[in-house]
């Protein structure tokens, strides 16, 4: 069965996600990570929208700073990439997520893949009180659902802070890649988010976000 794993933060950089898939420890990060039993690339990824937005809370364990969350109750729309995978990957890339170990057969699997049919039936769902461990589905395409993980709190219960620097500069390679959008309309977006709004002055988002886009020209270059 595929469904599509939606990423709304750092994974919307392809070579983010590549580290879930296949295992190690991505540059300036502090989490090595087992990879998925099925290292195949996803077959498509696409730009989507979600209804609501993103907040960052927490306390990052790859990144240090606050992590992207996904609340559909606040306004607007949060942008996002929607990655075509097998279930068992997105099982995988769950697992990693929730720091639990990948293709655990007596516990996450079958609990994952309950709660993957219970937010497709009904939009959420919940495997634990933790980050990540709310699973939603806010719709299909192409016939295939949409999945993605969050906190079971919106951003109104949270207590929102500001994301490391190395990890929202992430973000922003993954905007542009998937959305193709100019670093104005990134840096505005990135802005506004709770837990960066307030705490980071737009000119100081505004040279993160250069500085990131430069980077990532020069490697594709």
């Amino acid at each position: 069965m595929l469904v599509w794993y939606v990423s709304y933060g750092s994974n919307m950089h392809a070579a983010r996600l590549g580290w879930y898939i296949g295992g190690g420890c991505p540059p300036g990060g502090k989490r090595t990570y087992p990879g998925c039993r099925d290292r195949r690339p996803p077959s498509r990824s696409a730009a989507v929208s979600l209804p609501g937005g993103i907040y960052f809370a927490g306390e990052s364990g790859a990144w240090t700073g606050g992590m992207a969350f996904y609340d559909p109750h606040l306004p607007g729309e949060a942008a996002a990439r929607a990655y075509l995978v097998t279930r068992e990957q997105f099982t995988d890339i769950a697992a990693q997520e929730m720091y639990r170990p990948t293709g655990d057969p007596t516990d996450l699997i079958p609990a994952t893949g309950a709660a993957v049919d219970a937010a497709v039936a009904s939009g959420r769902a919940t495997l634990g009180p933790g980050r990540y461990e709310t699973l939603v589905c806010p719709g299909h395409r192409d016939g295939v659902p949409l999945l993605t993980f969050t906190a079971p709190e919106g951003a109104s219960a949270a207590r929102c802070r500001p994301p490391a620097p190395i990890y929202l500069g992430m973000i922003a390679k993954g905007l542009r890649e998937s959305h193709g959008w100019p670093t104005e309309r990134i840096v505005a977006y990135l802005s506004a988010r709770p837990g960066v709004a307030g705490t980071w002055p737009p000119d100081a988002v505004a040279a993160l976000v250069d500085e990131a886009l430069v980077d990532e020209a020069l490697v594709d270059g």
